[in-house]
């Protein structure tokens, strides 16, 4: 709750237990206003009681080497309290109670102000337990808080962090194919570096936000999968179906495309028919990225990449979308496909 429903909260509950006394007086009777802040003496002991637990003695309890401390002092304060409120009352009785039977068959007097003080001090007891117990878990929210806001920042940072290896790392695998593309077709190379200042140009000004559309996102892919099918032999069956329900839903960019440089990398054979089928679904809050792929993984000799794009990915969707996304990837059991599926869940 924020400061300003804090105090009218505050001023309400005391008002009314400094106002509840007026339901016993009798107003019609003479000297009743001064009789009324006599019995006022009680409520206020105990808001005197709760604002010291409440703006300062609360801390010694937050000290677990000052703890026993705590409950010393407590123990002191409602004590005391308690003796001075009955001194006052009895000092006050004859005053405040004018029309007050006696009560004899009670029981003796010194139990009846046992029981009295006793009284008092539960009371008292349980404002200070209030009071500490409401500043303790204000403290403990603002701590939760300020651990979530800096979680959030490392993340933030992290998220950034990864963005920013995407891209090279994006860059040196394009580069890469683009120099094997120069030793037999140049006119397809000058074509590929046409293609790949597009996809830059999305990258250095569109893709600094958190989010993108997935309308852009999904352009981007696709022309990745045009740069890469300018090097593949026609043997190579490359699909990409896009259906999309919401073009301008919001996504973090750069989250599928590691995984599609993946299947260029491992599902396209030299000499051997393969496929590669993209599809990019988004429906409601559901967003699937399914990609197959022929399987022809490399050699232990052939270590471009190292894996680092994959292990962005995981990193970044636990990031992004922590607890609202599933990955799913495996070979077929005759070991001739890979399929990579995710599927986030925007909330």
């Amino acid at each position: 709750m924020n400061r300003r429903t804090e105090i009218i909260i505050h001023c309400a509950i005391w008002l009314y237990m400094l106002l509840a006394p007026l339901t016993f007086m009798r107003t019609y009777e003479e000297g009743w206003v001064l009789r009324y802040f006599c019995m006022c003496v009680a409520p206020l002991l105990t808001l005197a009681i709760f604002y010291t637990y409440y703006l300062s003695l609360y801390r010694l309890y937050m000290d677990h080497e000052r703890r026993q401390r705590f409950f010393i002092i407590t123990a002191a304060i409602i004590i005391g309290v308690a003796l001075l409120l009955h001194l006052w009352n009895q000092t006050t009785n004859d005053f405040v109670h004018p029309h007050r039977p006696g009560s004899p068959g009670q029981g003796p007097s010194w139990i009846r102000m046992t029981l009295f003080i006793i009284h008092d001090m539960f009371n008292f007891a349980i404002a200070a337990t209030i009071a500490t117990a409401l500043r303790l878990s204000q403290h403990w929210k603002q701590a939760d808080l300020a651990r979530k806001e800096a979680e959030s920042a490392r993340a933030e940072a992290e998220l950034s962090n990864l963005r920013s290896q995407i891209n090279p790392h994006f860059l040196l695998n394009t580069l890469n194919n683009i120099y094997a593309l120069t030793a037999f077709d140049q006119q397809k190379a000058q074509t590929a570096v046409m293609e790949l200042s597009k996809m830059m140009r999305h990258i250095l000004y569109d893709y600094q936000q958190p989010t993108v559309k997935l309308a852009d996102e999904a352009e981007f892919i696709g022309n990745y999968v045009n740069l890469m099918k300018i090097r593949l032999a026609s043997n190579v069956d490359v699909q990409m179906n896009v259906k999309l329900e919401d073009p301008d839903k919001q996504i973090a960019p750069l989250i599928f495309i590691s995984l599609i440089e993946n299947s260029f990398k491992h599902g396209v054979s030299p000499t051997l028919p393969s496929f590669i089928h993209i599809n990019l679904e988004q429906q409601g809050q559901q967003i699937v990225c399914d990609i197959t792929n022929s399987n022809f993984p490399k050699n232990e000799t052939d270590r471009s990449g190292h894996g680092i794009g994959l292990e962005q990915v995981e990193r970044r969707l636990s990031l992004a979308y922590p607890e609202h996304y599933t990955w799913e990837k495996g070979i077929s059991p005759d070991k001739k496909q890979y399929e990579s599926k995710i599927t986030i869940q925007l909330s």
